[in-house]
């Protein structure tokens, strides 16, 4: 099926497909067309230009007059297969429980990991979807979804065979990342290393062999997993070709990034704490720095120091964290509103972090990320706004008219 969108009041993120990521200063240009059209052949995205040029021999035609076209938000950072909900830890953060605290006495990563324990297949499944459908109304159009709440071979294993489901029924790309070495189930808790062998030694290679795993990743901080057990990690998985997507620099800057970026890691997530040493490693890597601004908002800790890390020529990519305890929301809308308010971001540089690079973040910027010829036909219609600008500034409203997913309105 042809489609032919007309009367774009402007054309956000238009874009050659050379372009991969975008870094420093360049992250202030986002290119746009005002008064344009867009042509979509089935899942594809093959034309776009000024209205002056439009073909005119088209059947299908859908008038966007007074709406911007943008393409969907990428989401390069998630943990939406989880069972149920943490709402009582947020309550107990209220009352003044740190994170920290509420981790020690039982809560946190264990908590979830035996709801999920105790949760069936099907049950887990339904209530993943149900996520992943409403992100995909908010306009996240591709997506990375980790496994980390199992933490036995038999649940890590349930995790990533959800999310295998999901990504056979549902068009948006979807990216998995095994995370086993999110927390130290209570068995090991004198026992890491017997973890770490149990990871090593029966985790990974029954999700490789059954194609369960495109990344990994390591929960990289005190408290949870050293430098040493990350690298002993990343060597293993190294036999299986999986790329690295760490967390580290959350609340300690222990060398996480220096081992992340000699290991080639693909990106790396949280960075609220960053030095110089760390910013040295990325500058000589090509490693992309996320940043995960609702989980600040929502822990009340600080922000990634997004302007040092642009303004020393880096790349950075937005990504919401979804998750039970520290971020229960993935409205990447608000992640760019965010961006700007806090990390002091402009419009421009929030989404090309939102949408480019973060398809780089997941090694999709040959599908997603921009208006591209030959790229999918994932986009989101506003509603009828002044500017770009406004999708931050109003960060309250739902501004989304529609979105496309292969061509197709969700």
């Amino acid at each position: 099926m042809t489609q032919l969108f007309i009367n774009i009041k402007e054309l956000i993120q238009v874009r050659d497909l050379e372009f991969l990521k975008i870094s420093g200063t360049a992250m202030k240009i986002l290119p746009t067309l005002k008064n344009a059209f867009l042509l979509v052949e089935d899942n594809t995205i093959i034309d776009y230009g000024l209205m002056q040029n439009a073909p005119n021999s088209i059947d299908n035609i859908i008038d966007c007059n007074g709406k911007m076209i943008l393409p969907t938000w990428v989401d390069s950072h998630t943990h939406i297969v989880f069972a149920g909900n943490r709402e009582q830890e947020f309550v107990d953060r209220i009352k003044g429980l740190t994170y920290e605290e509420i981790a020690n006495k039982g809560g946190g990563i264990l908590n979830s990991a035996k709801k999920l324990q105790e949760t069936s297949f099907e049950d887990l499944y339904q209530q993943s979807a149900k996520r992943l459908e409403e992100v995909m109304t908010l306009g996240t159009g591709a997506i990375e979804i980790k496994s980390g709440y199992g933490l036995t071979v038999d649940s890590e294993i349930k995790m990533l065979s959800v999310i295998k489901k999901l990504k056979e029924n549902y068009s948006i790309p979807i990216k998995s990342t095994f995370l086993g070495a999110h927390a130290l189930p209570t068995e090991f808790k004198n026992n890491k290393q017997g973890y770490i062998d149990l990871i090593i030694q029966e985790m990974l290679p029954k999700i490789t062999k059954e194609n369960l795993v495109d990344f990994i990743d390591i929960f990289c901080e005190k408290g949870y997993f050293s430098v040493e057990d990350t690298e002993q990690i990343l060597e293993a998985a190294k036999k299986y070709g999986l790329r690295s997507k760490i967390h580290v620099n959350q609340f300690n800057s222990i060398g996480g990034i220096k081992i992340a970026t000699k290991h080639n890691g693909l990106s790396v997530d949280h960075l609220e704490i960053l030095n110089d040493d760390d910013l040295h490693y990325l500058k000589n890597s090509e490693t992309m720095p996320v940043a995960l601004p609702s989980c600040s908002f929502f822990l009340g800790i600080p922000y990634t120091p997004a302007r040092k890390i642009i303004d020393n020529g880096l790349p950075l990519a937005l990504a919401s964290d979804y998750n039970p305890g520290s971020t229960p929301s993935g409205n990447m809308n608000f992640v760019v509103a965010a961006a700007c308010i806090k990390m002091k971001l402009t419009p421009e540089e929030a989404i090309n972090a939102a949408t480019i690079n973060g398809a780089y973040a997941l090694n999709i910027s040959n599908k997603v990320g921009s208006i591209t010829r030959g790229k999918l036909a994932n986009f989101i219609i506003t509603k009828e706004i002044p500017s770009y600008g406004f999708i931050p500034y109003s960060f309250g409203s739902n501004l989304i008219d529609s979105v496309f997913i292969n061509g197709q309105k969700v």
